[in-house]
């Protein structure tokens, strides 16, 4: 088995967040507050705090410049980058109208960023789905004005799960234009037990994403909406790991895991798809063992430190895993996924 893809082989990025430069204070605004604020302390870094002085992270520019995205695109390797919001950004808990015109400042930049370099990036855009109304009419305009490609939604919406029946009318417009959802953990469950060492990004997002896939299995949304395209970030969190245990708990209590849906949920392994990143050969192995060779692309999580950052895609490159396999999982699952046709050197059109 070869151990390196071929030179000539692209790289689509599913996984890479962007964050404005600028926007607003949104706590004048809008009049209330639990927003995210921007403020440079030079042309190369800014700090994201919460408007209550909450330090949330400190960012550099690649977040925002074009010109420092692709040096580090053309530094690493990566042919195209989808470009998605930052979770922290979403925007869920306020009011509709609000987070929709946040969300459109999000995409309005996404949308400038990806007209820059059109070969190299396309957009994943972000919408208010408290409002399945207003997030319907956010995906058209961005899928049939802005030319994107899909949207970024966060694991759970307030006290919705993903498969609750009031988000249908948006899975609706999704299936109609044909586009994918990408699925990123936010807002889990509070615990001071995970204050400390990091633990609400270790464990508290996988666990949050492997609770959002037993959702949408249970409460039966890919029954609904059978062509729906959900692919979950790193690498569908626990689930592949813990889907036999989740399919035991189906077989013994049906009584409390089937009462939305009788399929089970091995059943739907072929249809959901993740990004890659797993950190390690062993996991790389299991995600495909479990979701199948075509469900699985590149994802580096750009350009946050728990990401694949120096080299996106150098754990599929070492995996020992055959070069046709190597391609899918580089660039062609995504590729299929995005609804784009790429050459070595970037897009070269969207279906």
């Amino acid at each position: 088995m070869s151990t390196t893809s071929t030179p000539s082989t692209p790289k689509i990025d599913l996984h890479a967040h962007v964050i404005p430069d600028k926007w607003p204070n949104l706590k004048e605004r809008y009049g209330y507050g639990g927003w995210i604020e921007i403020k440079h302390e030079s042309d190369k870094t800014a700090v994201l705090s919460y408007d209550d002085g909450r330090f949330f992270r400190r960012i550099e520019s690649n977040g925002w410049s074009v010109e420092d995205r692709i040096a580090d695109m053309d530094k690493t390797g990566v042919t195209v980058q989808a470009l998605s919001s930052t979770p922290v950004l979403f925007g869920y808990s306020a009011k509709p109208d609000d987070a929709l015109d946040f969300n459109r400042l999000q995409n309005d930049f996404v949308a400038s960023m990806v007209n820059q370099r059109p070969d190299r990036f396309v957009g994943l855009c972000t919408v208010p789905m408290q409002s399945p109304q207003r997030s319907c009419e956010e995906l058209k305009r961005c899928v049939t004005q802005l030319g994107m490609r899909g949207a970024i939604i966060g694991s759970h919406v307030n006290e919705w799960t993903l498969a609750d029946r009031a988000l249908d009318p948006f899975y609706k417009t999704v299936q109609e234009l044909g586009v994918g959802l990408f699925v990123h953990p936010w807002d889990m469950p509070p615990s001071k037990r995970y204050d400390k060492y990091w633990m609400q990004w270790l464990v508290g997002m996988p666990a949050e994403t492997t609770a959002a896939i037993c959702e949408v299995i249970f409460g039966g949304l890919l029954e609904r909406f059978p062509r729906l395209k959900l692919c979950f970030a790193h690498g569908a969190g626990s689930f592949p790991y813990t889907v036999g245990r989740i399919q035991h708990g189906f077989d013994v209590r049906p009584d409390l895991c089937a009462v939305d849906n009788k399929i089970p949920p091995k059943s739907y392994l072929g249809e959901i798809y993740a990004d890659s990143l797993v950190h390690s050969h062993g996991s790389l192995r299991l995600l495909l063992d479990v979701l199948g060779e075509d469900r699985v692309m590149l994802g580096s999580d750009y350009p946050f430190p728990l990401g694949e950052i120096e080299k996106p895609g150098r754990l599929i490159e070492t995996s020992g895993l055959q070069d046709s396999l190597k391609e899918k999982l580089l660039w062609k699952n995504a590729a299929s996924f995005l609804g784009i046709e790429m050459t070595p050197e970037g897009v070269s059109s969207r279906t």
